[in-house]
């Protein structure tokens, strides 16, 4: 088998692009889940249940504010900086990049202004947690940095710098954030001074990470493009002037990608939004430890994605469809091979696994078990939210993903206040599974071939 795979990295340069690439990304991935697992730990150990709830809640609203800041631009530029950078048309690159950061800076400050003057009407009104006011402004500190991180990193993903894409995005803030976190717990506890061991010290360290990685990630996008580019501006090449982008046409590509991206997040995290709401901080920090390991089943998908992302870019721009089918399928039968062994290690020993965070973390058992089955689904199903996002069917997959947020929001208001985390845990099984399987059958459908390899494709075509 190993001969076998070596033979077809040797012979098929896409496959290897994918296989080099995503193993490189794997590691790093390993490398950024092991620094939030450790992060995780410091915090479950150090400062309990209650605070992971708390951190928990705070990160939620800093992920959708962010996402709602980047006006789906970080996508956009993955999408356009690799079709582009691809036929070496670098002014366009370059001048995509600025027009995306005119439109999203001053746009994602007025989205952390809002977020810091709302923060008591969410806490006391939302969530009826007055005391969540405080954490709620630290977070939104760190939506314009956020923002800003994912910008420069989906950018350097474009021209397939896959290490800096995964060591920024991936793993440079829990690595910062945990060996920060790792270091005050430890001197505050060494020095007998537990009772300084405060609530917000975790959050705080985070939002500090988040700036200093993002400030890294700018200088190293900028460094790279001058390096592409070989230029500090633009020649006066009319030929790209006029294929430049335009405010309105990127605007076009980016909202549906905004709304996708927002629905997305909000369906993974209406979870933990509502158990904020409708149960205990101690519960929400169970669930999310439960959510955050489960991931680990599509940890490879997400590996893998960091290089068939641009590579599906890359072959619609070329009109290539049967390259991207190759790709799609290769991909897809990666992930789910190195996805399996890990489906069934979390559904045998879930009380062992969740035990290592503390004894009261073990009541999610059942949760993560449940949790674990969708995440093999959506490891399962490849990049089928990507290929429809490449492929400029970016609202079609927007209508999915409205359908299965709606569906999610619904089992979880039935669900939740009956049987707690494991009605969530339910619920979102049943929303990602959604949102994978039926763009598989759209695949098929507008492209003619299904991205699991093992159903046999009959034909490839391009429709529009």
């Amino acid at each position: 088998m190993l001969s076998k795979l070596k033979q077809k990295i040797n012979s098929d340069a896409d496959f290897a692009e994918i296989v080099k690439g995503s193993s490189t990304a794997f590691i790093l991935r390993i490398l950024g889940i092991a620094a939030g697992y450790i992060f995780t730990l410091i915090i479950t150990r150090g400062y309990g249940a209650e605070t992971m709830g708390i951190f928990s809640l705070s990160f939620t609203l800093l992920q959708i504010s962010s996402v709602i800041g980047r006006l789906g631009m970080d996508t956009a530029l993955l999408r356009f900086v690799a079709e582009y950078s691809s036929q070496s048309k670098w002014e366009i690159v370059k001048d995509t990049y600025k027009k995306a950061i005119k439109l999203v800076l001053p746009f994602s400050f007025i989205v952390a202004i809002s977020v810091f003057f709302l923060s008591k009407h969410m806490a006391t009104f939302v969530f009826k947690k007055p005391h969540l006011e405080p954490y709620f402004k630290i977070a939104s500190i760190g939506i314009v940095p956020f923002v800003l991180l994912f910008i420069h990193t989906e950018s350097l993903r474009g021209l397939k710098k896959i290490k800096e894409y995964m060591l920024l995005q991936q793993s440079g803030v829990f690595l910062t954030a945990s060996t920060l976190l790792g270091i005050i717990t430890s001197l505050l506890i060494i020095r007998n001074q537990k009772q300084l061991l405060s609530k917000h010290i975790p959050l705080s360290v985070y939002i500090l990470s988040v700036f200093i990685v993002s400030t890294i990630a700018y200088f190293i996008w900028i460094r790279t493009l001058k390096l592409q580019v070989k230029i500090t501006s633009f020649p006066n090449d009319s030929g790209q002037n006029n294929q430049r982008l335009s405010y309105s046409q990127l605007l076009n590509v980016s909202i549906p990608m905004l709304l996708s991206s927002s629905l997305a997040l909000i369906m993974g995290w209406t979870d933990t939004i509502m158990l904020g709401i409708l149960r205990t901080e101690r519960e929400v920090g169970i669930y999310n430890v439960a959510l955050r390991v489960s991931m680990l089943t599509s940890m490879n998908l997400m590996a893998i994605n960091t290089i068939a992302a641009p590579k599906f870019a890359e072959f619609w721009g070329k009109g290539n469809i049967k390259g991207l089918a190759k790709v799609a399928q290769q991909s897809t039968k990666l992930i789910f091979w190195t996805s399996f062994p890990v489906l069934l290690i979390f559904l045998i020993f879930p009380k062992s696994i969740l035990g290592i965070f503390g004894e009261e973390f073990r009541t999610g058992a059942i949760a993560l078990m449940i949790l674990t089955i969708g995440q093999f689904v959506n490891a399962a199903s490849g990049s089928v939210g990507y290929i429809l996002q490449m492929t400029g069917k970016q609202r079609l997959f927007q209508y999915i993903i409205l359908f299965a947020s709606i569906v999610n929001a619904y089992l979880n208001f039935i669900l939740i206040p009956q049987i707690g985390i494991v009605g969530a845990a339910i619920a979102s099984c049943i929303a990602v599974s959604i949102i994978n399987i039926i763009p598989l059958f759209l695949i098929k459908y507008y492209y003619g071939f299904f991205t699991f390899p093992y159903i046999k494709t009959h034909l490839l075509t391009r429709k529009h």
